[in-house]
């Protein structure tokens, strides 16, 4: 196993913070953390929300990038490098990739839809009825594969078109470019979104719901475990992305400074778009003369159910709605992109592959399985299903092992940790080593535990159990076979590629990019 040979590089410290930014900020950001918020503590949850990015999601960003940068190899190169059994980890976070990659672009297709809806409000008075029915096509059986739903299908492949033509130009030429002209632009349409909604009869109203804090819930238990949960998920750690991102970095990159701009960019546009999904949600109950928390939903239900009913009631609404739907494609493309990256540095670095080879195919390959599996009347149910599976059981599970096996098996933390501090501006101290080798750890198995009870106890979503076990539990548990298998595959040798280093990464002083 060794780096790739003839390895690229971020042309700037900025074109890698805006691909980090853009992985972090994605659908999540904008339909997710608003209702966790205030469906544990409104305002008071922000408190655990910044011990949670302080004491795991920053933490856990250093440790990604220490171990890319230092390896400079994409996930398996860079745990095998660590020590050989590791690559299976490696492997695995490739896997749930893979999965990730094929149901996250289908929501970017509905996006693209809806932001052609939006001009003439297509849902008519039933947004429900229209997503599920006209739109989707979703079947009674959840397993069902016979309808092909060609309204989904040409612009997933479009999604995909363009996801391969970012990736197949490379990091500096495709992914940075990219990064460092979607950023902006999202940036720019959520501060439009945020100012109209704030103008809103009812907006007060929402804010109000958001931000008023409920002290009383900091002593529930399942409070800090959501906060813990969001910060792990919006983050993009666990999934090997921030590994692969670094290993472009150059050698005397600043780390810990890095890894703090990327994680408080990420939560400041969550409490953006909370603020702006909120100050519409006030809206909506305004308008219909009920409590805010009988209008909030979360996910698909928010974005497609609730927003173009929203928007068919509010003036200029056609505006919010191109604006709205534009943004989650701009925040899911650059995720997706980040997402697909892992998968194409792994087979390139295992096969000595060259770049545009690699994108066409292992791009393909997930552009055909996505595809195939969600332009079907099934789609929105395998969606539902795997996105929980792989998120409850695969990255969390995922992130830990790589946490307790670097920090207490390999005990690499130290050496990491010199060289971080080598050519980061702010030095890391114990709190680093503490985070990661007993809070972090600590919080992701009580994560697991939490979940693991709640699964048990009843199906998830009311889902047959048949259904569960070959399309949730297996995708999860296969991700991590498919992990274990790999690692075990004699792939050939690059022969460009120098042989692998066996001693620590040298320290290099400087500090510039």
């Amino acid at each position: 196993m060794t780096a790739e040979p003839q390895r690229e590089q971020w042309g700037s410290r900025l074109g890698f913070l805006m691909a980090a930014i853009g992985s972090a900020i994605g659908l999540g950001n904008i339909w997710r953390f608003p209702a966790v918020a205030y469906e544990n503590g409104g305002g008071a949850f922000l408190l655990p929300y910044l011990l949670a990015l302080l004491t795991a999601g920053i933490p856990l960003l250093i440790l990604e990038y220490a171990i890319g940068r230092s390896r400079r190899s994409s996930p398996p190169g860079a745990t095998r490098l660590l020590a050989r059994p590791a690559e299976a980890i490696g492997w695995w976070q490739v896997a749930i990739c893979f999965v990730v990659a094929t149901y996250y672009a289908a929501i970017l297709a509905w996006a693209v839809r809806y932001v052609g809806f939006s001009f003439d409000r297509s849902w008519g008075d039933d947004p429900e009825a229209f997503l599920m029915g006209d739109f989707l096509e979703v079947s009674e059986d959840p397993g069902d594969v016979s309808t092909f739903v060609p309204g989904v299908a040409w612009p997933l492949i479009a999604v995909w078109a363009a996801v391969l033509v970012i990736l197949a130009l490379g990091v500096r030429r495709g992914i940075e470019r990219a990064n460092t002209v979607f950023i902006p632009l999202l940036v720019a349409f959520f501060l439009v979104l945020v100012v109209r909604a704030l103008t809103l009869e009812g907006a007060g109203l929402g804010l109000d719901a958001l931000f008023s804090p409920d002290w009383g819930a900091l002593g529930n238990g399942s409070v800090w475990v959501a906060a813990y949960g969001q910060i792990f998920f919006s983050l993009s750690v666990g999934f090997g992305i921030m590994i692969t991102y670094a290993s472009y970095l150059h050698r005397g990159s600043d780390l810990t400074g890095s890894a703090m701009v990327a994680g408080f960019a990420n939560s400041s546009f969550e409490i953006l778009a909370g603020i702006a999904v909120f100050a519409t949600l006030g809206f909506m109950a305004a308008q219909a003369g009920v409590g805010v928390g009988e209008v909030t939903d979360s996910g698909v239900g928010l974005a497609f159910v609730a927003f173009p009913q929203i928007i068919s009631e509010m003036p200029m609404g056609a505006l919010f709605g191109v604006l709205f739907f534009a943004s989650l494609v701009i925040a899911g493309l650059t995720s997706l992109i980040s997402i697909v990256q892992v998968i194409v540095a792994a087979v390139e670095g295992r096969t000595g592959l060259r770049r545009v080879p690699a994108v066409l195919t292992v791009g393909g390959a997930v552009a055909v399985v996505s595809t195939l599996l969600f332009s079907t009347g099934s789609g929105l149910h395998f969606l539902d299903v795997a996105d929980h599976f792989i998120n409850q059981y695969g990255i969390v599970l995922a992130g830990l092992v790589l946490v307790v096996t670097v920090s207490w098996v390999l005990r690499k933390l130290p050496a990491l940790q010199r060289d971080a501090d080598a050519t980061s501006a702010i030095g890391l101290g114990i709190w680093w080593r503490v985070c990661l080798g007993a809070v972090t750890p600590l919080v992701l198995t009580w994560m697991m535990v939490d979940s693991l009870t709640d699964e048990f106890e009843e199906n998830y979503a009311g889902y047959d159990s048949s259904f569960l076990l070959w399309s949730g539990w297996a995708v999860a548990g296969g991700a991590l076979l498919i992990g274990v298998v790999f690692s075990l595959v004699p792939w050939r040798r690059s022969p460009a590629a120098p042989p692998p280093p066996t001693a620590e990464p040298e320290q290099v002083p400087e500090r510039s990019l």
